[in-house]
């Protein structure tokens, strides 16, 4: 049997994400037959006792994965657990047999289309930057837009000391006080929308995630959740074939 690096092994476990692994293994909490790990070991699956926390953990290669997508209302923020006592999205995941952990993240004030998984290699190639994978969101600003703010927006603006890469902007609606833009990126960086906006002199005061990639929200209720469809699976592996390669 080969050896396999340790965060894939945890991810294949359904614990938590391949990056969130290697978080945890940079902060010391993973160990490999009771010593630590750092990044970049391996380990043999099913043989060598893999502890995150103080707990084993295992791995079933017969567990049934889950791809789902919430309707992530606004007031909710995306993390399993909050030392702070807010509300999560894992709580409005009911019935489900599986630990799943959201690829990816909306913040707080947002709402919109997320996925979640317990298949951590999936969730890797979708999150990993190299793939570049495309959001789409329903943005509401204030007061107006000029078409020089557009034409900004478009062809990125500089947020957290970098350039943003070129998006597809769109008017929607357009009143007095308030236009509805629809907005495509292709990467994920922390906050990027409101930050883009906020950037060219624009106030959010809506922000709606409406695809990822192929995969559209539709007319899913807030709130509400169902797994992919195969068709829907199957567009989002080829969406990441194609960025890989």
């Amino acid at each position: 049997m080969e050896k396999v690096r340790i965060q894939k092994i945890i991810a294949d476990s359904g614990l938590c994400s391949r990056r969130k692994a290697e978080e945890l293994i940079e902060k010391g909490q993973v160990k490999v037959n009771g010593h630590p790990c750092k990044l970049g070991d391996k380990a043999l699956p099913g043989k060598d006792i893999i502890s995150v926390g103080g707990e084993n953990i295992t791995v079933d290669n017969r567990r049934k994965l889950y791809y789902i997508m919430l309707h992530k209302p606004r007031g909710y923020v995306t993390t399993t657990s909050d030392e702070l006592g807010r509300r999560c999205v894992t709580e409005l995941l009911e019935n489900i047999p599986e630990r799943v952990y959201p690829i990816g993240r909306l913040d707080k004030d947002s709402e919109g289309l997320l996925l979640f998984t317990n298949d951590g290699g999936f969730a890797n190639d979708m999150m990993h930057p190299s793939r570049h994978i495309s959001k789409t969101y329903r943005v509401t600003v204030r007061p107006d837009i000029s078409e020089q703010q557009l034409v900004q927006l478009a062809a990125g603006v500089e947020i957290d000391g970098r350039k943003t890469a070129e998006c597809n902007v769109v008017v929607l609606d357009k009143q007095p006080g308030r236009v509805v833009l629809q907005m495509t990126i292709f990467e994920g960086r922390n906050r990027q929308i409101r930050k883009m906006c906020e950037a060219v002199g624009l106030e959010v005061a809506r922000l709606k995630r409406t695809a990822v990639g192929p995969v559209k929200l539709g007319m899913l209720k807030p709130g509400t959740y169902r797994e992919l469809k195969p068709d829907e699976l199957r567009a989002l592996r080829n969406a990441v074939t194609k960025k890989q390669g």
